[in-house]
């Protein structure tokens, strides 16, 4: 005698899940593609007290994409009013002294000429919006203050130079170009030092990376700075037509360490150097994504979708019932999965009790 067949079906959640998650991948592609062809981004270093026009010329370094125009940059710019930055100076636990706490950027933005100026505060993992671009805090490092003057008093340099650091103590290192000086250009190298001290082994090293006892450990070089008029970086000296120049005997070179407010008398009628002071300066880095909302969305579609697939079980489920003949009736029950369920029993225990009314069935 034939029975009546009765099935159900659940988990078609899993596959629109895989579907979704597969379609969002594409919108991820789709995104960061136009954002490297139509974005651009940037970096640059600004001392404490300096102001950056979204220009090409203000970057240190700007990298746009193959349709990116960078003559049409969004016109804003900005100060950089004050860099706070807090290091751990307790012993607390392995490793802890010296350990960067904390890094605040207080900016004045300007959206456009003209515009209003915002105070705006920049911090790690929250970067600052302007129109078309997110600025982002990377880093930070500090630019001793410096004026040279010529053996006639004459200021030939005087402002901020940026060091960068090399050590989780922040000993810094760079160099001073003089091209004003004369009768020949001037180059100083050498470190910075948050905290210096010299020891017998290590020479002059930083101690501690906050402005504690700041000191100047400075070597110096004559000649022609840039030979050829070839290009160099601004940390380094290209010594190729420089000569270093050495102390007031002649024996060693010249080694100048100086603190805030020092002068040192240069050997040889080459002027002086004074440490006024130091400033800090932040590292910035510009972007401008103009697919990043495709991007973001895409990327949590698909966090969603793989959710689902990873979440929901597809079941079916199914019951025959066949008349016996001499009264009464058959009931069979089964389920079938995709994949390992353990609860798959569970579901076959729950609808025979509710079938045959052994049992309420367990919650």
């Amino acid at each position: 005698m034939r029975g009546e067949t009765i099935a159900a079906e659940t988990g078609y959640l899993k596959e629109s899940g895989n579907l979704l998650f597969h379609i969002a991948v594409v919108g991820v592609i789709v995104g960061v593609a136009a954002g490297h062809i139509w974005g651009w981004k940037g970096d640059v270093i600004v001392p404490v007290g300096n102001s950056f026009a979204d220009t090409m010329v203000s970057y240190d370094t700007l990298s746009p994409g193959p349709r990116a125009d960078p003559t049409q940059l969004p016109p804003f710019s900005f100060t950089l009013d004050k860099l706070d930055v807090s290091f751990e100076d307790q012993v607390t636990g392995a490793g802890q002294f010296g350990q960067p706490r904390d890094f605040t950027a207080y900016l004045t933005t300007t959206a456009e000429p003209g515009a209003t100026p915002v105070k705006q505060v920049l911090k790690v993992n929250h970067p600052v919006e302007m129109d078309g671009a997110t600025i982002f805090l990377l880093g930070n490092g500090y630019a001793p203050i410096v004026t040279v003057k010529d053996a006639h008093g004459a200021i030939v340099y005087s402002g901020p130079t940026v060091f960068l650091a090399r050590d989780n103590n922040y000993t810094s290192s760079g160099a001073i170009k003089v091209p004003a000086a004369t009768p020949k250009e001037l180059g100083f190298f050498g470190n910075f030092l948050p905290t210096g001290v010299i020891t017998e082994h290590t020479g002059p090293i930083s101690v501690f990376p906050d402005v504690r006892d700041p000191k100047l450990a400075l070597g110096l070089y004559e000649g022609v700075l840039n030979p050829s008029g070839q290009a160099s970086s601004v940390y380094t000296l290209n010594t190729k037509e420089m000569t270093q120049v050495k102390s007031a005997d002649g024996k060693d070179v010249l080694r100048l360490w100086l603190s805030p407010g020092e002068t040192v008398t240069l050997p040889g009628d080459r002027g002086s150097i004074t440490f006024d002071g130091v400033t800090r300066w932040a590292g910035l880095s510009i972007r401008h994504d103009p697919a990043r909302n495709l991007t973001l969305g895409s990327a949590l579609l698909a966090l969603g979708g793989l959710i689902a697939t990873l979440l929901v079980r597809r079941r079916r489920v199914f019951a025959r019932v066949t008349p016996r003949p001499h009264g009464g009736s058959v009931v069979e029950i089964g389920a079938l999965a995709k994949a390992d369920d353990d609860g798959l029993q569970d579901v076959v225990d729950r609808l025979a009790a509710a079938v045959t009314g052994a049992g309420r069935p367990p919650r």
